[in-house]
């Protein structure tokens, strides 16, 4: 097999929860070598959603998030505030190509981990620094999860229903914050490669939310107008919804973009009376009266199942798809036959199905090489291997709570 891309490249990673172990996931994904420091005091939370009751429920490896979002990673334990810790994490940054990290801003200047103090161990260190909403400006104190991500970066307002609430965006922003991240970094990888300098990125996950609304800022811009809540209704085609099937909660998605598309639905539908109202004619006729539209289409979709409505559509060229539940995800055979999950085996789990890599390259191709890590299995390997400690000095920092 060839190499992976970012073979060679070695990640000292203090991310937690989410997003930041998303991105260092994606690019443990492509050959980098991605050390997890964690700490007992303060465990990775996502360690400690174990989604589970009863004995050892509370057993931090036994969490169905963490595994998913730290495979191919190895993982140490260092308390952050020893000294002699602090010493060890710049020894590991010394050796590493980047650090990456998602406190609140100002943390790893308190801890001795700033950028400054790195680059005096490592001059062309790539450090990511990733929060709510960046390092400057006069709210980079502000706590923020996901829901905060959307909230403020205005997805959150134009997600639901006119007539409803805001809808909160909960683990979708922190994966678009993480694809972000993990783009920016290997960029900072690829300006080194060139220029033999090192970086530090600022990373705003608001902001990462808010590139994704362009054309209701610019709307806003432009015109005026403040864009509202459509639910799954599109600002052109119609049709443009999901519609309800046979069977308990089953929905397809269809959506047309052109008339050539609209006849072709019609012919499937066998061409019912309804389709020449004059209601109907044009693409902004439909726009205009698509309560009426969307009721007549599920007047129709419901005598079929969702995968028969696919099935029939999309061989006249129509774009429709099942609106998959988890269960229906995971038995669909296009995915299998994708690889779309793979099987792991966990020492404390055992056999579970993970989500593979989401690309496909030709010739260097994304591969799981490693579940995910204990709490501080790879203790020995990271000071002992790669940082060259005797064992008997390993022991006394044990002794010592250094990495615990």
């Amino acid at each position: 097999m060839s190499r992976l891309p970012l073979d060679g490249i070695r990640i000292t990673d203090f991310t937690w929860a989410w997003a930041g172990p998303y991105a260092t996931l994606l690019l443990a994904f492509m050959g980098a070598e991605v050390i997890k420091i964690e700490t007992n005091k303060r465990p990775d939370h996502a360690r400690l959603r174990a989604l589970a009751t009863g004995p050892g429920a509370k057993d931090p490896d036994l969490s169905p998030i963490f595994n998913d979002l730290n495979l191919n990673k190895v993982a140490i334990t260092l308390d952050l505030t020893q000294p002699k810790a602090v010493a060890l994490a710049k020894r590991l940054v010394s050796i590493s190509d980047v650090v990456a990290e998602n406190f609140r801003p100002r943390v790893m200047d308190r801890l001795g981990l700033g950028y400054n103090a790195l680059k005096e161990v490592k001059p062309d260190i790539v450090m990511l620094s990733s929060s709510s909403v960046g390092a400057v400006g006069p709210e980079s104190k502000y706590a923020g999860y996901a829901p905060i991500f959307a909230a403020h970066g205005g997805l959150a307002h134009l997600t639901g229903y006119p007539e409803t609430r805001p809808v909160p965006l909960m683990g979708s922003s922190d994966l678009r914050s993480a694809a972000t991240t993990a783009f920016a970094i290997l960029i900072a990888l690829y300006h080194r490669a060139r220029t033999g300098e090192g970086q530090r990125i600022d990373l705003s996950s608001v902001e990462t939310i808010s590139v994704l609304i362009g054309d209701a800022l610019l709307d806003y811009i432009m015109n005026g107008r403040v864009p509202i809540r459509k639910g799954n209704r599109d600002e052109i085609m119609a049709p443009h919804n999901c519609y309800p099937c046979q069977g308990e909660d089953k929905w397809v998605s269809i959506a047309i973009a052109t008339e050539e598309e609209w006849q072709s639905f019609c012919d499937v539908m066998g061409n019912p009376p309804w389709i020449r109202d004059e209601k109907f004619s044009d693409a902004y006729r439909r726009w205009q009266n698509q309560e009426e539209l969307d009721r007549l289409i599920g007047d129709w979709t419901i005598n079929y199942t969702h995968h028969e409505v696919t099935e029939r559509l999309q061989q006249a060229g129509v774009a429709a798809i099942p609106s998959f539940d988890g269960t229906e995800l995971f038995q669909d055979p296009h995915l299998k036959e994708r690889g779309f999950a793979t099987e792991v085996t966990h020492p404390k789990i055992g056999k579970r199905i993970v989500l593979a890599p989401p690309w496909k390259f030709s010739d260097t191709p994304a591969q799981i090489s490693r579940r995910g890590p204990l709490l501080g299995e790879h203790n020995e390997y990271v000071f002992g291997d790669l940082l060259g400690i005797p064992k008997a000095e390993i022991a006394q920092m044990e002794e010592e709570g250094v990495f615990y």
